[in-house]
């Protein structure tokens, strides 16, 4: 994260050190490093082999497929490059991070899948995922900073959410609002009432962040599961790993629909013109618009009034990026939004 690196050339040794040049007093640079013209012992530099310590340049990290594809958005939709400088931040500091995250211990089987398909529970306890509590910290008040440079966060918000990373309690706080979504479709199920959201799961602005810096713990675990064949097994509109409802969905090259979690961004199949927020299977009460160029399509529910927005992979040269495709698509966003549908 940057934090405790140090500085090039800070506690390095001088690579000449102890050898000097007995007639001026000067180091002598040492054999190889002289002037190939004059002979004088002036040490030969290069920028590109070399930094300021004599270390080895580190190679420049390759930026990844996301980055690439924000940048190419941002070219083509300028209206839109204040999303995507965001996003851009947001996508970096996910890379830096998610590499450090251990695969979580998992038992997975296709009974164990049953059994919680019939629940309706989600397969990953709060205790299960590897958090590291100084690392979730410090993401917190990282992602508040990146909302907040971009106006997307207001500053009573920004004060009250870096307190919250600051505090003894962030751990319980993030495992309420884990489970308040986690526990509370098993609840649904038998008739109990909705397991009570904590004071964090109701303040939007912080479940907001806490969504965003939990998102390279979750998505991590989401790897353990998504290869799996079991996964074929789970029918229902929440997700198999977490519960979280589907922020975002793709159309495969065999027309079938795979929603993805808003939370951990697991993929799971399912319906493809049945609402995953109410249940609604009636198509005539199923709108759907796309883009011109029909890379993207909106389904939109005339009964409980909420769309899913879809990356179509039948026509596409690349495979779904929910980082990317949700900004790529804001203008679908507004257009729903003006046939009075929500998300």
């Amino acid at each position: 994260m940057g934090n405790g690196e140090r500085r090039a050339g800070s506690g390095t040794r001088d690579p000449g050190r102890g050898i000097r040049d007995p007639g001026s007093g000067t180091r002598d640079p040492g054999p190889g490093t002289r002037d190939p013209e004059t002979g004088s012992g002036c040490c030969l530099y290069d920028p590109a082999v070399t930094d300021q310590s004599g270390r080895p340049a580190r190679p420049a990290r390759s930026e990844s497929r996301e980055a690439a594809a924000l940048r190419a958005i941002k070219e083509d939709h300028p209206e839109l490059a204040d999303a995507v400088d965001m996003h851009l931040e947001l996508v970096e500091l996910y890379r830096r991070v998610q590499g450090r995250v251990p695969l979580p211990s998992m038992e997975i089987s296709t009974d164990i899948l049953k059994r919680h398909a019939a629940e309706r529970r989600p397969l990953l306890r709060f205790e299960d995922i590897p958090l590291d509590l100084t690392e979730l910290r410090l993401l917190v008040r990282q992602v508040a900073d990146i909302l907040r440079r971009h106006g997307a966060l207001d500053e009573a918000d920004y004060q009250r959410v870096q307190t919250l990373g600051r505090d003894m309690t962030l751990l319980a706080a993030v495992g309420d609002w884990y489970r308040s979504t986690a526990e509370s479709h098993a609840m649904a199920s038998v008739g109990a009432a909705r397991v009570s959201a904590s004071t964090t799961a109701d303040d939007a602005a912080a479940a907001q962040i806490l969504s965003l810096a939990m998102r390279p713990f979750l998505s991590r675990c989401a790897e353990v599961l998504q290869q799996r064949p079991e996964l074929d097994g789970w029918t229902h509109p929440h997700c198999a790993l977490c519960g979280g409802e589907p922020e975002f969905a793709v159309i495969t090259p065999a027309a079938e629909r795979h929603l993805i979690c808003g939370r951990c961004a697991l993929r799971w199949k399912y319906e493809p013109l049945t609402c995953p927020y109410c249940g609604n299977a009636d198509r005539s009460r199923i709108t759907s618009f796309a883009t011109t160029d029909g890379q993207y399509r909106v389904y939109a529910c005339d009964q409980c009034r909420r769309y899913l927005k879809a990356y179509d992979g039948r026509r596409a040269s690349r495979q779904v990026m929910p980082m990317v495709d949700t900004v790529a698509t804001l203008p679908l966003d507004a257009a729903a939004m003006q046939r009075g549908y929500s998300s």
